[in-house]
């Protein structure tokens, strides 16, 4: 359930396609081609001045501040088709693959390939291909990859391979490739790192020799299918730690290039996680470690004398979020993000683990670090502005903060190398995502693209739009959010769906760009009304604080008087308000309809977790500790209160759903047969825990709606 990792890359979405003629369809809402259109896909040149598109096969580069015609840095025409690149050794180097074949829902191995931007040459990494995460020194001499769980390096002049490991054995250790667990909840997806000099490689080694092994039956299917499996389904089996069990064994080694040698470098404190691992530019190794609980994360620098006192020990009284991505490293500092004076602020320190200073303050949280520049000494941050909106800001070394985007809505940046110029996107609850080029001070250069044949579609009198409320609850101030039929009624009875999320950290109230299934049922008669609960994020540690420990508690009593709130209004149709939740949420909403006098009469619950005891260690117990610490907190489950349960269900998942395994549906439906209850059931074949493969997504909203209309009108 953690969040996507973030690269350097500024995200995509798929193109607009022409929409049918007349009223809109919910294919219209739901189709990953109904999506805005994105700024297009691309990476900053290493100079500031320009950045580069793959486009048409070809790598592209662009000028930021003209609209000019492309330079063509490598021409693919007629050649591999290629699925993505990458630039490297400032920009002399272009990374491309090919054959991308998915591992788990983040990580793949593919064939990749070299082409050098001075000699023209396009070389091919190994003959054998399939490589997974490559990585380029920052010199682009030398290129390591992982085949088979073990590291390789290749020295680029020559074309010599070194095998840099040789334990690794699948389902028993893995060099240089994170673990599942790693991959799904820190967000890591790559641990080799080169030292700024390129002479030393590190990485880490995960033993899951231990870890309880889980199995997912792979059909042949109808969408992509594996026709090897027609008649015999396949068995796919992978390491999975449940909460409370034994974790992969995980360490940290550097291998020196010039001799050969490997050197362990985990520091010995005991702590169970090394969420990350990186090379200061002045070359020193930072080995960041967690205990289980994840409430004590230190930071220890390493070198040739092994590894050296913590430089930096922050001991939390809940957990601490984000441990990858935490510290950010310069020559003389580095920077840390932590929550410790009751919001997440940015923070500076010496490499003695002397506090400089205290960078940002204030009743707001840092959402997001985009980076410092050395020469005007200036960091740049993302943060909340109230806690819907999202604006971005400049920071000295003395903590004096100047916001550079104005007004309300959620602004992003993406700066190019030296931090003259950004890319700013834009969007609100009525403004679908706008994207232009701006100098760093402020100074607007170009537009990308405004999505204006998009905005006339979507922003039209017939599709319903998001109005912003709040709620009173136990203390508390609940933001949310309601989507009503363009032609309401007050003196109407309207039938309700709650839409929610509710994890610990989360945030779907937003003023931002949101159009889907919600704006959809609406123009079929729904009010949608969405609500976050306390424990969810941008509102500062004592909001967050009621999740600890307590996972389906508070949140569900929040639920619950949201449920109660629409039933005493006077256009509720107090009789048929339904809920909706997709893995947390389909948690969430299971647990609301399964306390008394909800006022919940349907719900649908897709890809739930019914018993934490199912879900994961390192996400789990980061809210929850181990169940052997609370298992009352266990114990609160929609497995444990089955019995409980009111009004109509729909479940569905996906059956090849490598996170939110199977298991937990199908230990629910066990014990609702067990009660002679029959709830209404949707499997896809094959799908993981998206159901997005093929646009099934469709399939989803379509199932869901007809429920809807079934059982609440």
């Amino acid at each position: 359930m953690t969040k996507l990792l973030k690269n350097i890359t500024f995200a995509a979405v798929c193109a607009l396609c022409s929409l049918s003629a007349g009223a809109l369809e919910l294919e219209d809402f739901v189709l990953s081609q109904s999506r805005p259109k994105g700024a297009g896909e691309f990476t900053p040149a290493a100079d500031g001045r320009y950045f580069y598109r793959l486009e048409d096969n070809s790598v592209n580069r662009y000028s930021y501040g003209r609209d000019e015609k492309a330079v063509t840095i490598y021409d693919g025409q007629g050649k591999t088709e290629w699925d993505d690149y990458r630039m490297e050794a400032g920009d002399r180097l272009v990374v491309l693959w090919t054959g991308k074949r998915e591992i788990y829902r983040h990580s793949f191995s593919a064939d990749h390939y070299i082409y050098d931007t001075r000699s023209g040459r396009l070389d091919k990494l190994s003959e054998a291909g399939g490589e997974e995460i490559v990585t380029v020194s920052g010199d682009g001499a030398r290129v390591a990859w992982v085949k088979d769980n073990d590291i390789y390096l290749k020295e680029l002049a020559t074309g010599s391979v070194t095998r840099v490991t040789t334990d690794g054995r699948k389902n028993e250790v893995i060099n240089g490739v994170p673990d599942w667990v790693y991959q799904e909840e820190f967000g890591m997806l790559n641990s080799l790192r080169f030292s700024p000099d390129g002479l030393k490689l590190s990485f880490l080694r995960w033993d899951e020799s231990r870890v309880p092994m889980c199995s997912m039956q792979m059909y042949r299917g109808d969408c992509e299918p594996h026709a090897e499996n027609a008649a015999h389904p396949e068995s796919y089996d992978y390491k999975y730690p449940c909460a409370g069990e034994r974790n992969a064994t995980v360490t940290a080694h550097c291998y020196d290039i010039t001799t050969g040698i490997t050197r362990e470098a985990t520091p010995n404190d005991g702590a169970e996680y090394i969420p990350s691992l990186e090379f200061t530019p002045g070359g020193a190794l930072m080995v960041t470690t967690l205990n289980r609980a994840q409430t004590h994360l230190r930071i220890y620098p390493v070198d040739n004398r092994g590894v050296a006192a913590a430089c930096y020990d922050e001991l939390s009284d809940i957990w601490i979020d984000d441990a990858s991505e935490l510290a950010h490293y310069y020559d003389d500092f580095f920077v840390v993000m932590s929550n410790r004076d009751g919001y997440r602020h940015l923070y500076q320190y010496g490499y003695d683990g002397t506090l400089k200073r205290q960078l940002t303050a204030g009743e707001y949280e840092v959402t997001d670090y985009y980076g410092y520049d050395e020469t005007k000494q200036l960091f740049y941050v993302q943060t909340t502005n109230g806690p819907l909106d999202r604006t971005v800001r400049s920071v000295d070394t003395r903590g004096l903060t100047r916001v550079i985007t104005p007004g309300s809505g959620t602004y992003t940046a993406t700066f190019n190398s030296d931090f003259s110029l950004y890319i700013r996107s834009f969007s609100d609850a009525v403004t679908p995502p706008q994207y232009s080029i701006y100098t760093a001070a402020g100074k607007k250069l170009r537009d990308l693209e405004m999505n204006k044949a998009y905005r006339d579609t979507y922003t039209s009198p017939e599709v319903p739009t998001r109005e912003f409320f709040t709620l009173d609850n136990a203390g508390y101030t609940l933001n949310g959010y309601m989507v009503k039929p363009v032609d309401f009624d007050p003196e109407k009875k309207y039938p309700v769906i709650l839409s929610q999320y509710s994890g610990p950290g989360s945030q779907e109230v937003r003023n931002n760009w949101k159009m889907g299934w919600e704006q959809y049922y609406a123009t079929q008669g729904f009010v949608i009304v969405c609500v976050d609960p306390r424990g969810t994020g941008a509102r500062g540690k004592e909001f967050l604080r009621p999740a600890y420990l307590n996972m389906g508690l508070h949140e569900t009593d929040d639920q619950v008087a949201v449920a109660a709130h629409m039933a005493s209004l006077p256009w509720v149709d107090a009789q048929h308000i339904g809920m909706y939740g997709w893995s947390y949420g389909g948690f969430e909403t299971l647990m609301a309809m399964s306390r008394p006098d909800n006022h919940i009469a349907a719900g649908v619950s897709i890809a739930p977790v019914t018993s934490w005891r199912f879900y994961d260690s390192i996400y789990t117990e980061r809210f929850m500790l181990t169940p052997q610490e609370n298992a009352t907190g266990y114990d609160r489950s929609p497995l444990g209160e089955v019995e409980k349960l009111h009004g109509e269900l729909l479940l569905m998942f996906g059956s090849a759903d490598d996170n939110v395994r199977i298991v937990n549906s199908m230990e629910y439906l066990s014990r609702l047969v067990s009660l002679n209850r029959s709830p209404q059931l949707m499997v896809f074949p094959n799908m993981n825990h998206s159901i997005n493969g093929c646009e099934a997504r469709l399939t989803v909203y379509s199932r869901m709606l007809d429920f809807f209309n079934s059982t609440l009108k």
